[in-house]
């Protein structure tokens, strides 16, 4: 089984993956569609799956539109307290890794490295915390990564 057997929502900056294991939800940014890939987005028949997919793609029409999906991720407590952080970022705003780092009494590179370990992007929106000057990283650095991050922001009509 492959990751994007579940389900697969094309949308304008590539696709988005959902996945669940043991009923941990597991959501990945694509900048291409896999060539042997097949939208299964409408599909799916495990619930948790089919709920993510439908809200996904109500966000995908309308940014403003809030998720409801239960934050279950698996990480530790810092973990955990930065992605609480990052999902009170409102639509449209950002925030810097240094300003979330002082919220929490942290430093911006382990703000950085929780972010690169979200399981949940769009969900908890990871793309909406940016460098001091500028974008900063998205995607643990993967090709064209930054271009999803963009498309997300200006989608939002988030301004840095």
């Amino acid at each position: 089984m492959t990751l994007y057997d579940d389900a697969l929502i094309h949308t304008p900056f590539g696709a988005v993956a959902v996945t669940a294991y043991n009923d941990q939800l597991a959501i990945e940014l694509l900048v291409a569609v896999p060539s042997d890939a097949v939208e299964v987005s409408k599909q799916s028949k495990h619930p948790l799956i089919a709920n993510a997919c439908q809200q996904i793609i109500r966000y995908l029409e309308n940014p403003k539109s809030s998720f409801d999906i239960a934050l279950s991720q698996h990480g530790t407590d810092f973990q955990q307290q930065v992605w609480q952080a990052i999902a009170a970022i409102p639509v449209g705003q950002v925030r810097t890794y240094g300003a979330l780092a002082w919220d929490i009494g942290s430093g911006p590179r382990a703000v950085a490295n929780a972010c690169g370990a979200n399981n949940l992007p769009l969900v908890v929106p990871c793309h909406r915390v940016v460098a001091q000057h500028g974008l900063g990283g998205f995607m643990q650095g993967k090709p064209n990564g930054l271009l999803i991050k963009q498309w997300l922001l200006q989608h939002e009509g988030a301004r840095l």
